[in-house]
């Protein structure tokens, strides 16, 4: 077992190599550009996914990713469009307990494979997603309402971290995650916030910190349910990282987590709000 001193550095060592490349493309590149690297996280999550869910069953599997990947077309291609993305909300769900029907397997799992099939394409690709879309219709604040969503969940990530390690005496979710904290949890609140605070200061000034602190908080404790929502997962199919891909990090599923809920957030408050 690596040191956790160990393990940060890596973490900061993968984050150095890909923080760039991502406020490259957001700031330099055409808005498909950054797509381009959203759908290949968002398939290899699905992958992590249905690996977890449909272990064993290739077909399912691939079937999975297809549904994934299509739902996360339409959603950035669709622009607004309300026929295709209704289409995409009602053929998701029907098809996945179709699947099951046809792949019937075990009767014990067959609830968890309905559920993971019908709702996993929706829950993974749409996030994801969103973060491109944000980036091409929010015009120059686009790209800084995508950098703040990804702090929302880093922020909070790293000071649950250290919060945790630091302070934590009392346990959050033992039963899911024996490692959170309450004092890991407050710590990630205040870096949510912080990531709100410097975002205005510094690159987004169009979100005031009227807005900006009510979001940090609402979108961190959600990333953190998200969190714990995977761990859940993790723990319930007998699996301890979701994959290996991102050095020092697991699985993309273990990084988006989080990033699931605050792209989602941080969406609907441009949608409505901003």
């Amino acid at each position: 077992m690596k040191p956790a001193n160990s393990n940060l550095a890596i973490r900061f060592a993968t984050a150095g190599v890909g923080a760039p490349l991502i406020l490259a493309l957001l700031y330099k590149g055409p808005p498909w550009g950054f797509y381009l690297l959203v759908l290949p996280a968002t398939l290899i999550g699905a992958w992590e996914l249905f690996n977890m869910t449909h272990a064993e069953d290739r077909v399912s599997q691939v079937f999975g990713l297809v549904m994934t990947a299509a739902v996360s077309l339409a959603t950035f291609f669709a622009e607004g469009n309300a026929r295709i993305l209704m289409t995409m909300l009602i053929l998701v769900p029907l098809l996945g307990p179709m699947l099951t029907l046809v792949r019937l397997g075990e009767m014990s799992t067959a609830a968890l494979r309905v559920c993971a099939m019908a709702f996993g394409p929706l829950f993974v690709g749409v996030p994801l997603a969103l973060l491109a879309v944000m980036r091409r219709d929010l015009g120059e604040a686009g790209p800084g309402y995508v950098v703040v969503t990804i702090m929302f969940a880093w922020f909070g990530d790293t000071g649950g971290y250290f919060a945790g390690r630091f302070l934590g005496k009392h346990k959050l979710y033992e039963a899911v995650s024996p490692k959170k904290t309450v004092e890991g949890a407050v710590g990630g609140l205040v870096g949510s916030v912080l990531a709100a605070v410097l975002a205005h200061f510094w690159f987004l000034p169009t979100l005031p910190l009227s807005h900006g602190v009510p979001l940090a908080l609402v979108a961190g404790a959600l990333g953190q349910a998200g969190d714990l929502g995977e761990s859940l997962l993790k723990r319930s199919t007998g699996v301890k990282d979701s994959g290996a891909i991102v050095p020092g990090h697991g699985g993309i599923l273990d990084r988006v987590d989080a990033l699931l809920a605050t792209s989602a957030v941080t969406y609907l408050y441009t949608l409505w709000l901003a």
